[in-house]
């Protein structure tokens, strides 16, 4: 990956719906973890992204990058059968969070 790379260089190809390589994508990624950017220059990405769209390679990019940039937990094998999770990917699930995690703890799940 190239550190080269410039804010405003990768924001105008996007704005221009030019499509980001993987390495840009990546760049932004780890700059954006890093602290390295301003709200308003995410803002201004997450804008460009939105207005222009992304190609299914840029997606599948963004999605294998940021997948990768968390911390993996790992638990330890006697959990194996309790452990369980609850995904929402907002808005129409976020309200079943509040009762299901009690719940799901009284049965001796975590």
């Amino acid at each position: 990956m190239s550190s080269s790379f410039s804010f405003s260089d990768v924001i105008a190809l996007k704005q221009n719906s030019k499509a980001l390589t993987r390495d840009q994508i990546q760049w932004i990624i780890d700059s954006i973890i890093g602290k390295k950017f301003h709200d308003a220059q995410i803002g201004a990405f997450l804008m460009a992204v939105f207005l222009k769209g992304m190609t299914n390679e840029e997606t599948i990019a963004l999605t294998s990058i940021m997948t990768g940039s968390g911390e993996v937990l790992s638990w330890p094998e006697e959990w194996k059968h309790l452990v369980v999770d609850k995904h929402s990917t907002g808005g129409v699930g976020d309200k079943v969070s509040l009762i299901l995690a009690p719940a799901l703890a009284a049965c001796g799940l975590k």
